[in-house]
């Protein structure tokens, strides 16, 4: 599966849309952030995994969303379920993201 990259003006739309959705919020000088994104990627494309959707979004240029999911720190993980908050992780660690994303699959 792909990882779709968002924004504000499709947020709510796509939570909405999608029963189970993971979101990971990056900005372009993070450099965790970048190193976590090929991983993020390769998560999206498990078996496991198949029912959820993937996205990124640029946390510093989307602040409704941001808002929403009470972004502190990057990266950050929230899982979204039926349009609500389910759990966030501010992590470098691919392995808290794994966890987050089984807890909501």
């Amino acid at each position: 599966m792909e990882v779709l990259r968002i924004t504000d003006s499709d947020f709510t739309q796509t939570i909405e849309s999608n029963k189970k959705v993971v979101i990971k919020f990056d900005a372009s000088w993070c450099g965790t952030c970048r190193l976590i994104s090929p991983k993020f990627k390769k998560l999206a494309s498990d078996e496991r995994f198949k029912e959820v959707a993937f996205f990124e979004l640029n946390a510093e240029q989307n602040p409704e969303a941001r808002k929403f999911a009470g972004v502190n720190n990057l990266p950050f993980f929230a899982t979204i379920e039926g349009g609500n908050l389910k759990s966030t992780t501010f992590t470098g660690k691919i392995e808290r993201v794994e966890e987050l994303i089984a807890d909501l699959a």
